[in-house]
């Protein structure tokens, strides 16, 4: 008998599958490759919310332990996939400047906001007002992640590409059986699939269409990261990542021609030399309308959790969630509240 079968090997997935590994725990991990909003994102971590000029939800934790998950990923894959990289917020205004300084000012974004502005003149972009830095930021090639993740894994014989059979699980009252699998704990981190799985559908997980380019731009000349109605991330050889839309209609991972007509408006409102679309990708979000994970485990059986709802930031979240769902499982520790999905049951059941 393993201790953890795990569905799913996105960002969620490797997150948990690591935790448990570094703990001396056996796991099994099995993915159908259905959902790739994890493979294509931008990969971006960055502890502010640019939008409002607030703080991501618990970003100073996150940030500690993702340094050190990564390092240790890096370390065990012998593959680098972590950048650290200034972000820079492009300013449109006076008014853009000043929110920044008054934003600077909080002590929760002091650690994160340079008080500096950067003055620097980048090829193919006008910035009369100059840019704010972001501390502490950078991004995480997941697709290389994800690659490389999953061949440790399938070279350790722990890995297997096969959907899941939901009505094939047997559940006894220690461990459940999957087939030839025997486990002590059954992980779901299934992304947006989770609307296919009859444990935890009922959960209020929305999907977030995204949409991206990869662009190529010879005049553009660019050694950070830019961040203001969308990203642009270096990639090398005048190629940039260029990301994302918002629609919360859709649900497919198909590219629209209104997110491309929308990225291409994004864009030219932020750089001033032409460029050439190189690919088109979409995926959908796993995204929760308080804007919280969903972690925990199942109501009526004690050996069905799930680990998922990461949304936009998946890099930041999956280390810190993962290691909570864990220490919940093995050592008991109460999960916070505000990921819980006991938050969801009626009043009287919780």
């Amino acid at each position: 008998m393993i201790d953890y079968l795990i569905i799913g090997s996105g960002l969620a997935g490797i997150a948990f599958s690591e935790v448990a590994l570094q703990n001396g725990k056996s796991i099994f991990v099995m993915d159908n490759n259905s959902q790739n909003s994890s493979k294509i994102a931008g990969g971006l971590y960055n502890p502010v919310i640019l939008k409002r000029f607030s703080e991501v939800w618990k970003a100073e934790e996150q940030l500690l332990l993702m340094e050190s998950f990564y390092d240790a990923v890096e370390s065990k894959l012998k593959t680098k996939v972590d950048f650290k990289k200034p972000i820079l917020r492009k300013f449109f205004s006076v008014e853009e400047q000043n929110n920044w300084f008054a934003a600077s000012d909080k002590k929760t974004l002091a650690p994160f906001l340079s008080t500096e502005l950067v003055t620097k003149k980048y090829s193919g972009i006008e910035s009369p007002y100059n840019y704010g830095e972001v501390l502490q930021t950078g991004h995480v090639d997941t697709a290389v992640l994800l690659k490389n993740y999953r061949e440790y894994l399938l070279k350790s014989g722990i890995f297997a590409e096969m959907p899941f059979e939901y009505r094939i699980l047997e559940i006894f009252s220690d461990h459940i059986r999957y087939k030839d699998i025997e486990a002590k704990n059954i992980v779901f981190a299934e992304g947006f699939g989770m609307h296919s799985n009859p444990y935890f559908r009922h959960l209020p997980l929305d999907g977030t269409k995204g949409e991206l380019f990869i662009i190529k731009a010879p005049e553009l000349v660019l050694d950070v990261i830019l961040n203001t109605s969308v990203f642009i991330l270096p990639l090398g050889n005048d190629l940039f990542k260029v990301g994302a839309t918002y629609n919360w209609k859709e649900k497919t991972d198909l590219p629209t021609e209104e997110g491309r007509l929308e990225l291409i408006d994004r864009i030219k409102e932020i750089i001033t030399c032409d460029f050439e679309i190189v690919e088109h990708f979409a995926g959908v979000r796993p995204t929760v309308k308080d804007r919280r994970p969903l972690v925990g485990t199942h109501a009526d059986y004690h050996s069905i959790h799930i680990l998922n709802g990461l949304g936009t930031r998946g890099v930041m979240l999956g280390p810190s969630m993962a290691k909570e769902l864990f220490n919940y499982i093995e050592n008991k520790i109460p999960l916070d509240k505000e990921i819980d999905i006991k938050r969801f049951l009626p009043k009287g059941q919780k």
